[in-house]
């Protein structure tokens, strides 16, 4: 609450979009707490009308009494973290829940929240094009309204990296096929009606994710909590905060320091410039490109817009630059080629 107060008075006369309750598995949090957190911070912002709260939850840690608490504590947004609808699958990437148990969850959260979304996994080991289609088609019949779909990426620092390194990661399909598998991604989902509003995030009309949005159109966000970041603009200037990312360090060093940042850097117009055009692009409607001159104090290279364009990568309209669906698939290679 301290931390809620603290960032509060620097922000007070903010209007407040959303709520996060993400990270590990904010669904084990007892409702009462939720409820408290979400009071507190009531009272210190105003909210908007379609005031979003999102709490992410894992299958195993669904229990259907919780889920009509967080309800009433003023929860109406659930994310879920199925990641695979294969028990095989599921194994390997460290889940300890069923399929059976993720189905029983995800008709748990849907007769509490009218907005549910969940989480896949894609271009897994051994997996083909068809099991892919089969595994999709069942995700789609759940009828969900907002799903998000990601492809396996082995990043490294991580323990997939550390696995890929060791040559312990076999089977991942090769590139082609990666690229054919978000191609099928995008027919099956939008021929049920669900829009693929951002790289890796579909949604039928109006069930968008609002705190994804704000992210990804680069605006504020504030990160409270153990390992959380944020962007928070303050006197004209924009912030780039963490916090410690153990949680008893956390709450040590908020009890003793007043704050539970452990970094707080001013970003510069380069900077911000760079980051607006990362996250937008990856949204379909893409980024404002008088935004980006105004972040910048310049203008993207016309010979690189035109190169990108005669690739079919990029497309310009009404004042927009957005990644065609070939420039989504080399989404990293297109933002080089900008940014550079």
């Amino acid at each position: 609450m301290n931390e809620i107060k603290r960032v509060s008075e620097k922000t007070s006369n903010r209007l407040l979009n959303s709520v996060f309750f993400g990270g590990g598995t904010p669904s084990l949090i007892e409702p009462s707490v939720i409820g408290d957190v979400l009071n507190e911070i009531q009272k210190h912002w105003k909210t908007k009308n379609n005031f979003e709260v999102t709490l992410e939850a894992n299958p195993g840690s669904v229990d259907a009494k919780n889920f009509k608490a967080y309800k009433q504590a003023g929860v109406n947004r659930t994310s879920m973290g199925i990641q695979s609808l294969n028990t095989r699958d599921l194994k390997a990437l460290g889940r300890t829940h069923t399929v059976e148990e993720a189905l029983a969850a995800f008709e748990i959260a849907r007769q509490n929240f009218k907005y549910v979304s969940f989480d896949l996994i894609y271009a897994r080991q051994n997996q083909n094009i068809s099991q892919w289609e089969k595994e999709l088609s069942l995700a789609l019949s759940l009828e969900a309204s907002h799903m998000s779909l990601y492809q396996l990426t082995i990043e490294q620092g991580t323990a997939f990296g550390d696995r890929y390194n060791r040559g312990l990661l076999k089977g991942l399909p090769n590139d082609d096929t990666s690229a054919d598998m978000y191609d099928l991604t995008l027919s099956l989902c939008e021929d049920r009606g669900l829009v693929s509003y951002e790289v890796s995030n579909y949604a039928h009309e109006g069930y968008e994710s609002i705190h994804n949005l704000i992210y990804w159109r680069y605006g504020d966000y504030i990160g409270i909590g153990p390992g959380a970041h944020g962007r928070l603009t303050i006197d004209g200037k924009k912030y780039a905060t963490e916090t410690v990312l153990s949680p008893e360090a956390w709450l040590k060093k908020v009890e003793c320091d007043g704050s539970g940042e452990s970094n707080s850097v001013v970003l510069t117009d380069q900077q911000q410039a760079a980051e607006f055009v990362m996250m937008g692009l990856r949204l379909k409607e893409g980024i404002n490109y008088q935004r980006f001159k105004n972040l910048s104090g310049s203008a993207f290279s016309k010979t690189k817009l035109n190169f990108l364009k005669d690739l079919n990568l990029i497309k310009e309209k009404g004042g927009y630059i957005a990644t065609t669906n070939s420039g989504r698939k080399v989404l990293n290679s297109v933002l080089t080629e900008l940014l550079n």
